[in-house]
């Protein structure tokens, strides 16, 4: 089956340096994907299901599409590849920033701008060198374009940072909770900025979300691991996420549309202005007393934090174009409630069951918010003339 382009409509998020590109298709529910025939039926005559019976296949389109088993088993590899590199980054990066006798976190950020902006470069040059393998756009440094990204870049430094700082305070565990409010902003913020308004349903999603912010808030006070300071860095972070996703919008045309380009850019801009932040904040003095400096093993894990930090882009669009947006959503609300379960295992937690019912009420909430957009953006796209004449044929008459 052959699948047509589908609209970009949001922008990217959080976690590393390409975090603010899953969160660009995490929002992407308002995509169209357009099927073969554009949906309808197509009737066959009798004497074309007659050669298609004795040749064993359509002899059109269908001669070149795959079996249901070999799709069914590229998209299980897909879905499978994107879940490992999303909850790998994760952990990878909680490593990192949890380091006792590194408290360096700007740092470590700006060193995963820079292993993407280098990957981006690599790309370039591999997709010159094997032009019918590797398919990348060029990645030539334009000063007025890097301008135009900037007021762009300034929010997407803000969200990877507050993000890292959200995840190095309070943890794996809680940091799907921590960092749930971002539907919730993005409804905020596109009624402030672009008065967009959202419908009832959307909105009590949104309440269902706020619910379980709360509840887990609640609960890691009461079992005494609550970090004020990573709460606060959660809901700047979801907020940044937002922001993040409607400066896209007004970004991308500068770019021709290609997020490898936006995020070349971004990362470029990033890696100049955090170089300022991390000497204002002292971070150059904690790096000089670090002992593990000079250790391979230490920038063999920071280079691999970068690594994923852009790998995640690419899974995520590859997970989009196997499947559709929509599945891409659930994808990544079943990915979060797996990567919890693993944090809770991995380090030995015991969670109340209280605990346990707010991250679901924040999984179920953002599922019901993915799934009520979806169909309103359905209903949207329909031409008014298909609805009235679907109206008219299941009309039975008198």
């Amino acid at each position: 089956m052959r699948t047509g382009k589908a609209r970009q409509t949001g922008s990217a998020p959080g976690k590393g340096p390409a975090l603010g590109y899953i969160l660009l298709f995490c929002q992407a529910v308002e995509l169209k994907w357009i099927t073969r025939d554009s949906g309808k039926m197509v009737q066959l005559k009798r004497s074309k299901i007659l050669r298609m019976a004795l040749a064993g296949s359509d002899a059109s389109d269908d001669e070149k599409s795959e079996s249901f088993l070999m799709r069914a088993i590229k998209i299980a590899v897909v879905v499978t590849l994107y879940w490992f590199v999303s909850i790998t980054m994760v952990f990878l990066n909680n490593y990192l920033l949890d380091n006792k006798e590194l408290n360096a976190p700007l740092f470590v950020t700006f060193f995963q701008c820079l292993v993407t902006v280098g990957l981006c470069q690599l790309m370039h040059v591999l997709s010159k060198l094997l032009p019918g393998s590797i398919d990348f756009p060029p990645m030539r440094f334009d000063v007025k374009v890097s301008r135009e990204v900037l007021p762009l870049s300034v929010v997407f430094i803000s969200m990877i940072t507050f993000n890292n700082l959200c995840l190095k305070y309070v943890g794996v565990a809680f940091y799907t909770v921590g960092r749930s409010l971002s539907t919730v902003f993005n409804v905020l913020f596109s009624y402030v900025i672009i008065k967009q308004t959202t419908s009832v349903k959307a909105l009590c999603c949104c309440g269902v979300i706020l619910g379980g912010f709360w509840l887990g808030v609640d609960q890691e006070g009461v079992a005494g691991s609550l970090s004020w300071t990573g709460v606060v860095f959660g809901v700047l972070a979801s907020a940044c996420v937002s922001l993040n996703a409607i400066y896209t919008k007004k970004v991308m045309p500068v770019v021709d549309g290609s997020i490898w380009k936006l995020s070349y850019y971004n990362n470029l801009n990033a890696c100049v202005l955090f170089l300022p932040l991390i000497i204002v904040f002292g971070e150059i003095g904690s790096l000089s007393s670090f002992p593990s400096l000079f250790d391979g093993q230490f920038w063999g894990m920071m280079t691999l934090g970068g690594v994923f930090g852009f790998a995640i882009g690419y899974v995520t669009g590859l997970q989009i174009k196997y499947t559709s947006p929509l599945t891409h959503n659930v994808s990544g609300t079943a990915k979060a409630c797996a990567q919890t379960v693993l944090a809770v295992m991995y380090y030995h937690s015991t969670k109340s069951a209280l605990w346990w019912t707010s991250n679901m009420l924040v999984l179920l909430g953002s599922s019901a918010y993915t799934w009520v957009k979806g169909l309103e953006m359905k209903r949207v796209q329909v031409p008014p003339e298909t609805q009235t004449k679907d109206r008219e044929k299941s009309d039975p008459g008198v």
